[in-house]
């Protein structure tokens, strides 16, 4: 049992030291992020901080005076200065005081707000660098808590953290040579608590940053679980699933709890000793300094002046834990930050990236393979679109119809050699005058919180006018029921286009893809919550856009693909048929039967 005893006590000093090396290596890397936002605004700090040099010097000033008040009360014929003066002289150096520390506090709480700005900024401009592979693996209410918590933790250590450590150390330089012209060993005995104060600290520190990070790790899950709770608000009460949900979000909440409170409690262990070490320090200069000037060793101006000093301590002192905890937080946060500001888009522009205005020859998928991690999704897929040719594409759920139309306006990483426009590597693109040639509907439309005209304009380039996204709404096959509105195209569509249905949710997307005139026209499955009286409208509108654009449309509706020259078909990622829809019945294979189904479902219907 010793044995084992002694065992687990040295693994867990061994745990402990390894934790205490990595918070360091950590806590000092991430902080080093902040460094460049300093600097920036150098002259800011060192205004603040010349600003706190003369609110410590009025400071320092006032028990100088008071020492001497005090010797002139006790000798009036060989003092200096008569008590009154010395009472006038303390009242206009604490105005002073209280006027240049306004300017300190002023300018470098000011530069915190400045930093959190410039990080908030550089952040949102990741954010729009980055490409769906990020997104993919990152939770929208972690980013917004990080945009939230964390940057509000860097701002109080950039801002109060910082001009509170400035302080601390001029106070101490300040005061304990103030102290030592007074009288060397009764300093000595009073700030002797002081080291063995930076010693507990110092041990119970390194816990500091992983609770720190573990709390705002918790904060993050209960922002993204009260962000994904309210975005499907609707589905849970159809199911009636409040009461589950809302046990979900108390046990998350619970966990949130923990994890503060633990980080309170260590909190709260410094500072007690904070107050211990300067407490101590005060009874050794009442006693010792008692009896100094008892034996007129000092004057009692001398003691008061020292008392003064000390005193002068006690608040940096006691804020050296709030400093701690400010520099753990900071350093928590500022590590989640860094995932943003480190992260790295796969798919960015090559060096020498040619731009494209226009498409004179064709697309062509040139055994092209994809897969998501380890999951292969698209397999030696070949094929070719001509100028102004309308191809559809469809398939089994699964069979990476979707994933074939995002490789265009390469939203996915795509090995050199397999997709070419113009028999030019897409790769080898400028990736935004890619993109403004291709007019994009995803499968699952997203509407901003903004009016119809506002989103239908969302991808047109230059002024809006009225008759562009009137065409476009009427190309989409959405102006008739547009004029049914109150409001017209000026209606708002709520959050998420909350106030529509899902054909009009599909018919507004489209209009927003046709609004900007792209040469490359990609439809992901458009017309899925459309009703069959609607797509035909639409078809037939969309038929007349499509003259001398390209066009992919996927789709499990074999009449989208009407208009089209040729279909194909996949199969778990690769092309099984390929043909006009006249020659893939004959054929009477997949493409055969998905028309069985179709024409089945519409009969029944």
């Amino acid at each position: 049992m010793h044995v084992s005893t002694l065992s687990n006590r040295r693994r867990a000093n061994e745990e402990s030291a390894l934790i205490w090396n990595w918070y360091k290596e950590a806590a000092i890397k991430e902080l080093r992020r902040l460094i460049p936002y300093l600097v920036s605004l150098r002259w800011r700090y060192a205004g603040g901080t010349l600003f706190l040099l003369f609110t410590n010097a009025f400071a320092l000033l006032i028990p100088w005076f008071m020492k001497l008040a005090v010797e002139a009360l006790q000798h009036p014929v060989t003092a200096r200065f008569s008590p009154a003066a010395c009472a006038l002289i303390i009242a206009l150096l604490a105005v002073l005081h209280s006027v240049t520390r306004i300017f300190s506090r002023t300018l470098i709480l000011n530069a915190a707000r400045i930093i959190e700005f410039r990080i908030r900024d550089d952040m949102f401009r990741r954010l729009m660098l980055l490409d769906l592979g990020y997104f993919s693996t990152s939770r929208s209410g972690d980013i917004l808590s990080r945009f939230s918590n964390d940057l509000t933790n860097v701002r109080m250590l950039a801002g109060f953290g910082t001009m509170s450590a400035i302080n601390t150390v001029l106070v101490y330089c300040a005061s304990v040579t103030m102290m030592l012209r007074i009288h060397a060993e009764l300093t000595f005995w009073a700030i002797l608590p002081f080291p063995l104060m930076i010693l507990i600290v110092k041990k119970v520190s390194h816990r500091l940053f992983h609770r720190s990070l573990q709390a705002q790790e918790e904060l993050a899950k209960l922002s993204s679980q009260a962000e994904e709770t309210v975005s499907a608000v609707r589905l849970i009460k159809s199911y009636r699933r409040e009461e589950h949900f809302q046990g979900e979000f108390e046990k998350t909440a619970r966990r949130y709890l923990q994890h503060n409170l633990r980080l309170a409690r260590l909190r709260g262990l410094i500072l007690p000793v904070m107050a211990a070490a300067t407490g101590s320090g005060t009874l050794i200069v009442l006693f010792m300094g008692g009896r100094l000037v008892i034996a007129s060793t000092i004057t009692l101006g001398d003691f008061v002046a020292f008392s003064g000093y000390l005193a002068m301590l006690v608040w940096p002192t006691a804020v050296m834990g709030w400093i701690l905890t400010l520099a753990q937080r900071g350093a928590a946060s500022m590590s989640r930050l860094a995932d943003i500001l480190g992260a790295e888009a796969v798919v960015t522009d090559r060096p020498g990236a040619t731009l494209i205005t226009a498409l004179q020859q064709g697309i062509e998928f040139r055994n092209v393979s994809f897969a998501y991690g380890n999951t292969a999704i698209l397999n030696d897929i070949s094929f070719q679109l001509r100028v102004g040719e309308t191809i559809g594409i469809t398939g089994e759920v699964g069979s990476g119809k979707s994933t074939l139309l995002r490789l265009l306006p390469r939203l996915l990483p795509l090995p050199d050699g397999m997709l070419f426009i113009d028999g030019r590597d897409i790769n080898f693109l400028n990736i935004a005058s890619l993109r403004q040639m291709i007019g994009y509907v995803p499968q699952e439309a997203f509407l901003f919180s903004r009016s119809i005209a506002e989103n239908i304009s969302y991808g047109m380039a230059g002024e809006n006018a009225q008759e562009e996204i009137q065409t476009a709404a009427r190309q989409a096959g959405f102006l008739e029921e547009i004029s049914l509105f109150p409001q017209q195209f000026d209606t708002q569509v709520g959050e998420k286009g909350v106030t529509l249905s899902g054909g009009q949710k599909q018919r507004l997307a489209i209009a927003r893809a046709v609004a900007g005139n792209p040469a490359i026209l990609l439809l992901d499955d458009p017309l899925s919550a459309v009703d069959a009286g609607r797509e035909e409208e639409i078809l037939n509108e969309l038929g007349q856009f499509y003259a001398g654009r390209t066009v992919l449309i996927v789709s499990q509706r074999v009449s989208a693909f009407r208009d089209c020259s040729r279909v194909i078909v996949l199969k778990s990622g690769s092309i099984a048929e390929q043909g006009t829809s006249a020659e893939l019945q004959a054929l009477d294979g997949i493409y055969a039967d998905i028309c069985r189904r179709q024409q089945l479902r519409e009969e029944l219907a």
